[in-house]
């Protein structure tokens, strides 16, 4: 934008945003962290290929957008700020979670590494956060420490879900099957070609407590195909030393969700009345809870299904859907995806799309680009 020119209605120079150091590192995005000019309000800036491996994956771009904006209202899930798009790129600008990933404590040493409540605090959050998409019939497919920030490190903060790249919209009318995932966290359905359902998410959660109350990966192997294997056969341990910490409430919530048949799992909702979480030790948490009971709790519910209902949308795109995401699992390789869509499929969420995304003038000043959303 010239200095001459106006900026469009409602913002104007000192929204501009200035990128900063690094923050993480993908195969097809590169996150930095960047400051507000006007405010030094702190953002991270996730930067995502449009191309990948020679295919055009926009539309796989804007699918983890509307996920974001179904999902804003909830706290438990990172927050969208803008977006803007280069004529290589797309630009998530999304709310900083200065905490970093629950990784860096589940592999700490036992001192620095979480304690029993706090993971049954931040369990409960993320219970609720997964439980909100999957009403909405939003699957992560993804859930696993590197996607859980935190809001602060110490004191320890609360719990935010990222990256929505391997999400998917559940159908009613049709079955999906992908291979897709991190391999430690696929449920067995993934390894076998079996349908993706919600359950396909608590099998993820139920790795995840593992983790986070033991520091150990329960499923990983020497490689990817004794993992696999690891999987499918069941080979999971809740005894020696690294459960003499953790209670016989907590490996029984564990035992809940790392069940072989998916009809089996427990639901989120199922789990947020077990009797490990029932009593939360946190007050801030019970505090949430009672805010969003009653009134309150219908506003976000309708807030939640009417953008619920603006993504599904922007998803519909006739009876066929063939979307292949950035990682592939299959039992004899790791290889990656490419993005793959219809004229049809682009024709109609390209129209979708253009009635809830506004174009206007590039505003960050470092990076040209058009400010969409």
């Amino acid at each position: 934008m010239s200095p001459d020119k106006k900026p469009p209605p409602g913002r104007s120079r000192g929204d501009r945003l200035s990128p900063g150091r690094e923050l993480g590192r993908g195969k097809f995005a590169v996150v930095k962290k960047c400051i507000q000019k006007d405010t030094e309000k702190e953002f991270a800036a996730k930067f995502m290929r449009k191309r990948r491996k020679g295919q055009d994956c926009r539309m796989e771009i804007i699918h983890e957008i509307a996920v974001l904006e179904l999902a804003q209202c909830n706290l438990w899930v990172i927050n969208l700020h803008e977006v803007y798009e280069t004529a290589t790129e797309m630009i998530l600008v999304l709310e900083y979670a200065a905490g970093g990933e629950i990784f860096d404590q589940c592999v700490a040493e036992r001192e620095e590494a979480f304690k029993e409540k706090d993971v049954k605090r931040l369990m409960k959050q993320i219970l609720e956060g997964v439980s909100f998409l999957h009403r909405n019939n939003v699957v992560h497919l993804d859930l696993k420490p590197q996607n859980i920030l935190l809001t602060s490190k110490s004191p320890l903060g609360d719990v935010k879900i990222v990256d929505f790249g391997l999400s998917r919209i559940m159908k009613s009318s049709e079955e999906l099957r992908e291979i897709m995932g991190t391999p430690e966290y696929v449920a067995p359905e993934i390894l076998s070609y079996d349908p993706i359902s919600t359950a396909t998410d608590m099998w993820s959660i139920g790795v995840l407590a593992y983790v986070m109350l033991t520091g150990i990966s329960p499923f990983l192997g020497d490689d990817k195909q004794e993992t696999f294997l690891n999987i499918s056969q069941m080979n999971v341990s809740y005894s020696g030393e690294d459960f003499d910490l953790v209670s016989e409430s907590a490996v029984d919530f564990i035992k809940t969700l790392l069940v072989k048949k998916p009809e089996d799992r427990a639901t989120a909702e199922e789990c947020l009345q077990h009797p490990w979480l029932e009593q939360s030790d946190n007050p801030a948490c019970r505090a949430w809870n009672k805010s969003t009971e009653g009134e309150t709790s219908d506003t976000i519910q309708k807030d939640a299904d009417s953008a619920s209902e603006q993504l599904v949308d922007a998803e519909k795109t006739g009876e066929e859907e063939s979307i292949v995401t950035e990682e592939l699992i299959v039992v004899a390789s790791y290889t990656l995806g490419q993005c793959r869509q219809s004229e049809k499929e682009k024709a109609t969420e390209q129209k979708a799309i253009s009635k809830r995304f506004k174009f206007e003038e590039p505003l960050l000043q470092e990076i040209p680009g058009e400010f969409i959303y």
